[in-house]
């Protein structure tokens, strides 16, 4: 029959281990690593005593603890946000926000929200939907839309400066603006009409083009005909006075000079001498007189 081994021996026997197991627990205990992009909360005893960079740390092991802050950038999102226009449409509104934990801010984030997800819930989830509601609210259904970069700025700057605790809001995203089907079909109409009415002014213009082109040319045609008409009564002004001027000078030619008649009248005869002669008459273009 066994017998059981004495008291003394079994606790001898879990000293070694009991030992063993505190030195691994202080050795791995005593050291800790925070990786880039984040900040370590140093804690003894529960109370923050500092904070600790990217890297390796040592602290005093049982005592110390080390609660690691996300210090990148993060965007939540906000998929149903109901909303009214200063026209009373109906929206609804999805939206992002990008915000980050400066690196100072670690200590007071961990003191106030103990971690970033209780941040969001406590100061960003509360006042986003509602500065959404109150900036589209002014602003007109179509007014939202046609001047969406300035509905983001103000959303934007609302959203700042109502979040006040340790994060930066780094940007707003107004990623969709669901109006109701009426209404979408009623803005879908509009367009249509003032793409027709568009479309209309587009083709007036073009007539009223292609009638200044028609008058234009038109005029210069006409332009064009008066100016040969000038032109050829000019030729003939010019022709007539030239004719003119030579009868001129040619009659005052012949009536200084007796002689030139008589040559031209020579110059112009046949040579035939008239069938019928009156008594006593002369021959044509002969003065006997002059001759003798």
């Amino acid at each position: 029959m066994n017998n059981p081994l004495p008291s003394t021996l079994k606790f001898s026997f879990f000293i070694p281990v009991i030992i063993v197991i505190a030195v691994l627990s202080v050795i791995f205990g005593s050291w800790y690593t925070v990786d880039q992009g984040e900040r370590g909360v140093h804690l003894r005893n529960g109370a923050i005593i500092g904070t600790s960079e990217p890297g390796m740390g040592f602290k005093l092991p049982f005592f110390d603890s080390i609660v690691r802050i996300s210090t990148q950038t993060h965007t939540v999102s906000y998929e149903h946000i109901q909303a009214y226009s200063r026209d009373q449409q109906p929206a609804v509104i999805r939206a992002s926000v990008t915000f980050f934990v400066p690196t100072d801010k670690v200590e007071e984030v961990y003191a106030n929200f103990k971690n970033v997800d209780a941040l969001v819930a406590r100061l960003i989830d509360r006042q986003v939907p509602t500065q959404i509601e109150n900036i589209f609210g002014k602003y007109t259904a179509i007014s939202a839309v046609q001047e969406r970069t300035k509905f983001v700025l103000d959303v934007t700057d609302a959203i700042k400066k109502s979040i006040h605790g340790p994060v930066t809001i780094d940007s707003v995203q107004i990623e969709n603006i669901d109006f109701s089907d009426a209404y979408e079909k009623s803005v879908e109409d509009r367009m249509r009409a003032e793409v027709e009415v568009q479309t209309q002014k587009q083709n007036l213009e073009k007539e009223r083009v292609n009638a200044q082109i028609a008058v234009t040319q038109a005029q210069a045609e006409a332009d064009s005909q008066l100016a040969r008409a000038k032109a050829q009564a000019e030729s003939i002004r010019i022709t007539g006075e030239a004719e003119a001027s030579a009868i001129k000078a040619r009659a005052e030619a012949l009536s200084k000079n007796q002689d030139l008649i008589e040559l031209t009248k020579a110059e112009k005869w046949n040579g035939e001498l008239p069938t019928t002669m009156l008594p006593n008459s002369t021959l044509p273009f002969f003065d006997v007189k002059k001759s003798q």
